[in-house]
């Protein structure tokens, strides 16, 4: 029992409220849009995501990400994995980032500075790289002859013809023209022939004395030993800007009375300039 106007939360008896029902699906009602494939053309449902014909996918998504320049690699921080359980993380070594413009730094100083000595360094790779060549001396003397055999006859560039004197001592010049030349070889045919039968006719050096002279006066002097056997002997001699070259015998091999001291030829070899 209430009294009249009192208000309850208690439900009062009485059959249930009715429950509308729904209504019928019209017929017309508008359905979700189909998904063109992107390769043939073909229509889709809108819940699909490869195509019912060439199963190609119908959302691709958008394009990967292009990777970065090889400087933002350089300079970004790689992350590192966790660590295992039971164990000490290890203290991160931290990059520093002036590395990278330092070594930059250098560089730029190391050319700055290097470029006077390009031409020369240039000059030593094109030496290692190309071969010699021959370096014919532009005059050539000699402080003493015998007849028949003069200087120039150790230059003909025949061996058959040499330059004879009557003991060792006497000196052999090459003089070539400014600003010089580059010598890395020299070449030496010793006594009357490079044959075998016309070798041991005559004396041939044994040692000899090479002064190597350059542009600006300096002087390099080098012994060289000689074997005694026919044909040529190529030793390493090396000089840049050379403008004169001097050889003298200064002991010989089968010396003795009536015998006089030989040289067939004599060669320089390198680059000019």
């Amino acid at each position: 029992m209430r009294r009249p106007g009192e208000v309850t939360e208690a439900p009062v008896p009485g059959p249930p409220p009715e429950v509308p029902a729904a209504g019928p699906v019209e017929a017309g009602a508008p359905s979700a849009p189909a998904v063109r494939c992107p390769g043939c053309g073909t229509a889709n449902a809108a819940d699909r995501t490869l195509c019912v014909r060439c199963a190609r996918p119908l959302a691709p998504g958008p394009p990967p990400e292009a990777p970065p320049s090889w400087w933002r690699r350089l300079l970004r921080r790689r992350s590192r994995p966790a660590p295992l359980a039971g164990t000490l993380p290890r203290r991160a070594w931290r990059r520093p980032r002036v590395v990278l413009p330092l070594v930059l730094v250098l560089v730029a100083c190391g050319i700055w500075f290097g470029l006077p000595y390009a031409g020369r360094l240039l000059g030593l790779a094109r030496e290692e790289t190309s071969p010699p060549e021959s370096l014919p001396p532009s005059a050539v003397r000699a402080s003493g002859a015998l007849k028949d055999h003069p200087a120039t006859a150790a230059f003909d560039g025949f061996t058959n013809r040499y330059w004879a004197v009557a003991a060792p001592g006497a000196t052999l010049e090459a003089e070539f023209e400014a600003p010089g030349v580059r010598v890395t070889k020299l070449v030496v045919f010793a006594g009357t022939s490079a044959k075998k039968d016309e070798f041991l006719t005559q004396a041939r050096p044994a040692r000899i004395v090479v002064e190597v002279v350059r542009a600006d006066g300096d002087t390099s002097t080098r012994r060289i030993t000689l074997k005694d056997q026919p044909g040529q002997q190529t030793f390493d001699l090396r000089g840049s800007g050379v403008t004169r070259i001097r050889v003298t015998p200064e002991t010989a091999y089968g010396a003795g009375r009536g015998r006089h001291l030989a040289v067939a030829e004599v060669e320089f070899f390198g680059h000019r300039g």
